[in-house]
């Protein structure tokens, strides 16, 4: 809570803040126009949008989504992709894209396996079996994952898949499940090393995270020769998440939400909605996150499991609607996974929209989980690090999958032109019964505010790294920002807002798995010398 002296210092804070923020976003886009007088003209959301796509498109895209390979697009029969002008148009294979699929085949086999070998030893960890409430930590290992998976396990499962098999066909939900299954090593690195290098303030409060770790790892481990590249990963790791919670953590959630209610109900192009729904998820938002993660583990550890079950039940009830078509559907996706129909262009084109968006979706290899998961009780880092890997299963193959069959099932991605991805899937669900659609209301209504909640903790806890003892005041005003942002998120177009939250999210990945590379030998020792004891019986079972 920001008290009234706190205020003295905040209020010249966010006005310094939002004049940074107008003179970055709308002066550029104002100039870029050439009419600023037209701004008046048009409706407010519109305006905002084309602003914000002019940022986009000029300034952030040609640096974070820079391409290694450029190659012809093409569509489903491999022909030609022109543009306006009757020119074939180009995509490129991002650079990021390369560092997440090179980071899990890396991690998974630096570790042998250990995404495969000690599954089932995470799960009896999650259950409470090795819990001990004397250990350092401020929640549970349940509570850990469940904070994390209300960060992960949101849109990106119900809308981000949706766009995935309308871009990308079946074949994209193939290399969503690969980037998942290898991205838990990458999520077991990460954590592993929150857990090592975490810092514990005097109240008891755990500050941890890339941030964190690489700067004090790379500092402790690293050669001398690349040990000085912590100082500029650790705060370039902050900078990014912090635009990650504003993007993928904040912006794409608020908008889908919009984006389903208008569906569902009906309500048209209106211009009050939107307005309506940022403001309403302003107010919610803001009387979670000032509790912290002592709060939001609360909140999600009962949340998020009841409503992914429920979720999860609908779907199968989808799928099972429509069982005489489940062999073909299912044998579409690995089929159209590794067809060269549309050739190789057309083969690039689903292995980079599968990955994306299961990365998006699952964030393995981002770092962000591990800023929850430094939080949790116990005094074995690698065990936390188990008990984090599970996260990407869980959201990609189980929660994505859901949703890609009942896509795929109902055959709805074949006739969605203009749609955006959380209407695909509620027309999916229309297609069986006429409430399902209001179930997925409530649906992405609580994944879209778990995951703000979620996220909201770790731009504070970068901010918090990056401000240092100025942290009471800057998070203070990052918190009031936050909720600003959650009401902006249903006045832009979906394009925009996933384009933004893609190249935010991504970018986490750069600084985060280079460090990780340098440390994981660090992390492979303290993961042979866990299972060395784990199999001589020396962890006590407490429960």
């Amino acid at each position: 809570m920001v008290t009234t002296r706190q205020s003295q210092h905040l209020f010249p804070a966010l006005a310094v803040l939002f004049f940074l923020i107008g003179g970055a976003v709308f002066l550029p886009a104002a100039w870029a126009q050439g009419n600023v007088e037209a701004v008046e003209e048009t409706r407010l959301d519109h305006e905002i949008d084309r602003w914000f796509g002019n940022i986009i498109d000029h300034y952030l895209a040609p640096v974070l989504f820079a391409s290694v390979y450029e190659f012809e697009k093409v569509d489903g029969d491999g022909r030609p992709v022109l543009g306006e002008d009757g020119t074939p148009q180009t995509s490129g294979f991002p650079l990021i894209v390369v560092v997440l699929v090179a980071g899990g085949l890396f991690f998974t086999i630096r570790y042998g396996f250990v995404n495969i070998r000690l599954f089932f030893h995470a799960i009896r960890v999650v259950r409470g079996h090795y819990d001990d409430p004397e250990d350092a930590g401020e929640i549970s290992h349940f509570k850990a994952l469940t904070s994390a998976l209300a960060a992960t396990v949101g849109l990106g499962n119900i809308g981000g898949v949706a766009v995935a098999i309308t871009t990308g066909g079946a074949g994209a939900v193939f290399w969503m499940w690969v980037t998942a299954i290898f991205g838990m090593s990458m999520k077991f690195s990460s954590c592993t090393l929150a857990q090592l290098y975490r810092r514990f303030k005097e109240d008891g409060h755990v500050l941890g995270g890339p941030m964190v770790y690489l700067k004090d790892g790379l500092r402790e481990r690293a050669p001398a020769w690349i040990s000085w590249v912590g100082y500029i990963f650790s705060p370039l790791f902050a900078i990014l998440t912090i635009m990650a919670a504003f993007g993928g953590g904040n912006m794409y959630q608020s908008n889908q939400t919009y984006e389903v209610m208008r569906q569902v109900f009906g309500f048209g192009d209106s211009e009050a909605l939107p307005i309506a729904v940022g403001l309403l998820l302003f107010l919610l938002v803001g009387i979670v996150i000032i509790g912290g993660i002592k709060r939001i583990g609360e909140v999600t550890s009962k949340v998020v499991p009841a409503m992914c079950v429920g979720y999860v039940l609908v779907c199968l009830i989808v799928v099972v609607t429509n069982f005489r078509d489940v062999p073909a559907m299912l044998l579409s996706i690995p089929r159209s996974a590794f067809s060269l129909k549309a050739g190789l262009g057309g083969f690039l084109g689903i292995v980079i929209v599968g990955m994306q968006r299961a990365a998006f979706s699952n964030e393995a290899g981002l770092g962000s989980a591990a800023i929850a998961h430094a939080a949790a009780r116990t005094n074995e880092p690698v065990r936390e690090g188990l008990v984090a890997m599970l996260g990407p299963f869980i959201d990609t193959v189980v929660v994505c999958t859901m949703t890609a069959l009942a896509i795929l099932i109902t055959g709805v991605h074949k006739e969605v032109a203009g749609m955006g991805g959380v209407e695909i899937t509620a027309r999916a669900f229309g297609s069986v019964h006429g409430l399902f659609p209001y179930f997925l209301v409530v649906a992405v209504f609580i994944f879209a505010y778990s995951t703000l909640i979620s996220w909201s903790y770790y731009g504070e806890r970068a901010v918090e790294y990056l401000t240092g003892p100025y942290s009471p005041h800057a998070v203070g005003a990052y918190r009031i920002v936050y909720c600003l942002v959650a009401a902006v998120g249903p006045l832009l177009s979906l394009t925009n807002v996933i384009t933004f939250a893609d190249m935010m999210l991504l970018s986490m990945a750069f600084p985060n798995i280079l460090g990780m590379v340098l440390l994981s030998g660090r992390v492979r020792q303290l993961k042979n010398d866990y299972e060395e004891r784990l199999a001589h019986g020396e962890m006590q079972v407490l429960r």
